[in-house]
């Protein structure tokens, strides 16, 4: 969105136009709602996705006279409502989780394809199952942090204001899901 004479709208400006005239905020849609499809796209399904990103701004929209810019910018904000609404959806997800775990890999390649996507296709097939069982077993706070870090790139000062948690409580979350994931793999190849 950009403003009249071609500069950009910052996200402060948007707020307050948005406030004002509730149809100002498809700039707010316009400008976010790739960033939180991916994210909740990586977290669930991209059926799933379509609704709850769209849900997102939905909730959004409905809360917008209660965003207050003091407590963090527009997009960790967006980011929280999305993370809440994933967490609705938690036990789907963790039922995904654990579907994705069972199922095991295609041994089938494309002769076709070039060698270089074939090897890495294969080796993120073989990599699934254990990726989704090590990502069950984290706590929905660790996951959250995680995936908000992994999927969506924010910031621990993003994470922090997205969840409403302290800065020092992203990095501990964030360090105690790695720990998790890295033991995880490390008991995998050894039972594997």
């Amino acid at each position: 969105m950009t403003a009249d004479v071609g500069e950009r709208v910052t996200d402060a400006e948007l707020v307050v136009r948005f406030q004002r005239d509730p149809e100002q905020f498809t700039a707010v849609y316009d400008r976010y709602f790739r960033d939180i499809y991916r994210y909740v796209a990586g977290r669930l399904d991209v059926d799933t996705a379509d609704d709850l990103a769209a849900e997102t701004f939905l909730v959004a929209f409905g809360q917008r006279d209660r965003f207050d810019p003091g407590r963090g910018n527009l997009r960790a904000w967006l980011f929280g409502i999305a993370t809440n609404m994933v967490a609705r959806h938690r036990r789907k997800e963790a039922r995904h989780y654990r579907a994705l775990a069972r199922t095991a890999p295609d041994s089938a390649a494309e002769a076709d394809s070039h060698e270089n996507r074939v090897v890495a296709a294969v080796a993120a097939e073989r990599m699934q199952p254990q990726l989704a069982k090590a990502l069950a077993a984290l706590s929905q706070g660790e996951r959250d942090v995680l995936l908000l870090v992994a999927l969506s790139q924010l910031s621990h000062q993003e994470v922090a204001e997205a969840l409403g948690i302290s800065f020092g409580t992203v990095g501990s979350r964030l360090s105690r899901a790695r720990k998790k994931l890295h033991k995880g793999f490390d008991q995998e190849a050894v039972n594997g």
